[in-house]
């Protein structure tokens, strides 16, 4: 083995620490914001003073624990760390321009990312529907959100208060989604209003990159760690996600940098050991806050917790204890704060938390009996015998079965869902749409499923693809063998929720869309594995005898090769911008009303896209009226609304629809693009995307 003079290994020590603290860092603030912000919010006080004065020490506790770590010759003389198997990102010599290049593609994604943002605040899907909730947390800092019905003279029967991801609830409305990136959201509001807010999205990507860097960095090598960042940054789905504000990206970052903590972990003894863990567990249970189906991603956590706790290690109390804390955390929100939210999902929440209690009792079960002399020993010796036998290689080989199947289910599945509610009526009447624009058969009940897999090979190329199935069955093989234990829990998430995302990916098919649902973590997970792969693959070549410049030539171009896919779907998308110059255009609308008005909109598209904008960044009471209402009944809300003392503002999407009530001005015009919307191809162009809102002020009669 090369020596290393005492000089470079304390630079490269140096090196090494820091990649493997900067990687960290994102996860470790996202854990010290929510975990104070939560608990002001359930008790109304969300605002900045308390928040921030909270939040500063908290912080500096959260990374004090997170960030410390042995000297290195200490860490290589722990027995605990030689057992766990772990190879840390400071034990390797990592030269300085690791550091810079992972950095730099960070810093370079940002700026990118910063240059293209969107501006989705009209609601029409989820990031504007975040925008208005994280607006309405740095306004107010509590919830729910109240209905204002004094406004209008109190309740009517032709006046209702709810729109798309508000739901009207218990007399309030009750925002859609959970409350996590919301939370993490306001802080932006605080410093910057709603442009400090679609800001924090390009941000938040960044830090995506940024810890999947490091996670690379710790499972596959240092060296190998720009590589990963600049193969997650140059997709379309991260590219895509992190230019408006999708729950996907702090949970990405919880994930990535939780996993990295836990391996972390793996590399100290006692309580070091212990507190990381339980920060790991913490980052992990926390992704429920952001999003509910992060339940099913965590799921492999517990069980992993369970085998250190069966082999009597602390760590794994401690980390299912930060998991539980976390988790529980998410839980309590919603079912307090998102009720009717959780109860619009109840269909399939209902077995995700069956699931849930199931792998809970079944993980008891499982402690018990390996910490049972009778059936312990028999069950590590059935391990051992399954290391020794043909198991390993056979789940190698199973592993390439089933991709092979996923590529095969196209010839032997179509996948339907036939409408059951009024949203699922409109999912059908949009994917319709679709059909008939990119000349499909028109079968609005398609839901595309069944081409999961090659959603993926648009995204990350089909040499990447290729290699990462490669690198599950490597990884499959080494775990059944009892090696490389670093990689149980990271192999056993990503195979977890990738197979359950594949087969069902449980979104409205059109792309770049449900692009969402692979990048939280299918895609990441096969880049890791891809990542993985390579390194191997450079690692056997290397036997053959060739030059270490050649094996680096070697590297980069198979690096390139893996990119060139991966640029040829997203390279459109990377310098096209859309959702532009909404902001201006509300913050116009906004200016045309005045302090005194009540808002009554007539119209169902204009209730849906701007009901909540009105209530939340103009400030002003807003309804809209039910499809029943007639001529007279508006002549009483809008004599109610003036007895209130207070002015009727009437509002819809034409001078038509408010004509018959006064004067018709028009408080916003808005021409500008989205994303274009594809079912059977990648993604790639745009559409238009218009906009107008009229008003009218009734005069006294």
């Amino acid at each position: 083995m090369k020596r290393v003079d005492g000089r470079a290994r304390g630079e490269n020590m140096n090196a090494g620490r820091l990649l493997a603290r900067v990687t960290v860092i994102p996860a470790l603030l996202i854990v010290a914001w929510l975990a104070v912000s939560l608990p002001l919010l359930m008790a109304g006080a969300f605002r900045p003073v308390p928040a921030i004065g909270l939040f500063v020490p908290a912080a500096a506790l959260v990374l004090w624990l997170g960030l410390r770590s042995r000297a290195p010759d200490q860490a290589d003389q722990a027995d605990e760390v030689r057992d766990a198997g772990a190879t840390g990102v400071d034990e390797d010599a990592v030269p300085w321009w690791t550091v810079a290049a992972v950095l730099g593609i960070t810093v370079a994604f940002l700026v990118l990312q910063v240059v293209m943002c969107s501006e989705q605040i009209i609601v029409r899907r989820d990031p504007a529907s975040y925008v208005q909730f994280g607006t309405w947390l740095a306004e107010h800092g509590s919830l729910p959100i109240p209905l204002m019905e004094q406004a209008f003279g109190g309740p009517d029967g032709v006046l209702f208060f709810e729109s798309p991801a508000f739901y009207q609830h218990d007399g309030a409305i009750a925002p859609q989604f959970m409350a996590g990136l919301p939370l993490v959201l306001a802080p932006g509001g605080w410093i910057g209003g709603t442009h400090g807010i679609l800001l924090m999205a390009p941000l938040l990507g960044a830090c995506c990159v940024l810890t999947f860097a490091g996670l690379v960095a710790r499972l596959v090598g240092p060296r190998w760690a720009p590589a990963g960042a600049l193969l997650l940054a140059l997709t379309l789905p991260m590219l895509y996600v992190s230019r408006s504000t999708f729950s996907e990206l702090p949970a990405i970052v919880l994930l990535l940098g939780g996993l990295s903590l836990m391996h972390d972990s793996r590399r100290e003894a006692g309580r070091r050991a212990d507190l990381k863990a339980f920060l790991a567990g913490l980052a992990l249970g926390l992704i429920v806050l952001v999003r509910i189906d992060g339940l099913r991603d965590v799921l492999p956590v517990l069980v992993v917790a369970g085998f250190s706790v069966a082999r009597r290690r602390w760590i794994g109390y401690w980390t299912a204890g930060g998991l539980l804390l976390g988790a529980g955390a998410g839980l309590t929100e919603g079912f307090t704060m998102s009720l009717p939210y959780l109860a619009y999902l109840y269909a399939s929440l209902a077995p995700l938390l069956a699931i849930t209690v199931a792998i809970l009792v079944a993980t008891t079960a499982m402690v018990v009996l390996l910490r049972w002399d009778l059936t312990g020993s028999r069950l590590r010796r059935a391990g051992a015998a399954v290391a020794r036998g043909r198991l390993p290689g056979a789940a190698a080989v199973l592993t390439v079965l089933v991709m092979l199947g996923f590529a095969l289910r196209p010839l032997v599945q179509t996948v339907r869902r036939p409408p059951a509610t009024q949203d699922d009526e409109m999912n059908v009447r949009f994917i319709e749409m679709i059909q008939r624009i990119q000349d499909l058969p028109v079968d609005g009940t398609r839901q595309y499923s069944e081409n999961s897999l090659y959603w993926v090979a648009w995204y990350i190329g089909v040499p990447a693809l290729l290699f990462a199935t490669l690198g599950a069955a490597l990884l499959v093989r080494r775990l059944l063998r009892g090696r490389s234990p670093e990689w149980l829990l990271p192999y056993a998430m990503i195979v977890w929720t990738t197979t359950q995302v594949l087969i069902r990916p449980g979104i409205t098919p059109d792309h770049p869309w449900a692009s969402r649902r692979l990048i939280g973590l299918v895609i990441p997970g096969l880049l890791l594995f891809t990542v993985f792969a390579s390194a191997w693959t450079v690692r056997r070549v290397r036997r053959l005898g060739y030059s270490p410049l050649a094996m680096r030539a070697g590297a980069v171009a198979g690096v390139a090769l893996m990119l060139v896919p991966v640029v040829l779907t997203s390279g459109g998308y990377l310098v096209t911008r859309t959702e532009q110059h909404e902001v201006a255009a509300v913050d116009g609308m906004c200016g045309a009303l005045k302090p005194g008005d009540s808002v009554v909109v007539v119209e169902r598209s204009t209730a849906d896209r701007f009901l909540q904008v009105v209530r939340g960044m103009c400030g002003l009471p807003a309804a809209r009226t039910t499809a029943a209402a007639t001529p007279a009944d508006m002549r009483r809300v809008i004599h109610k609304v003036r007895e209130a003392g207070r002015r009727p503002v009437i509002m819809a999407a034409k001078a038509e629809q408010v004509a018959p009530y006064g004067r018709p001005s028009r408080v916003l015009s808005l021409k500008t693009r989205q994303d274009g919307r594809t079912l059977a191809e990648p993604p790639g162009g745009t559409w238009g995307l218009a906009m107008e809102v009229w008003i009218a002020e009734p005069s006294p009669s």
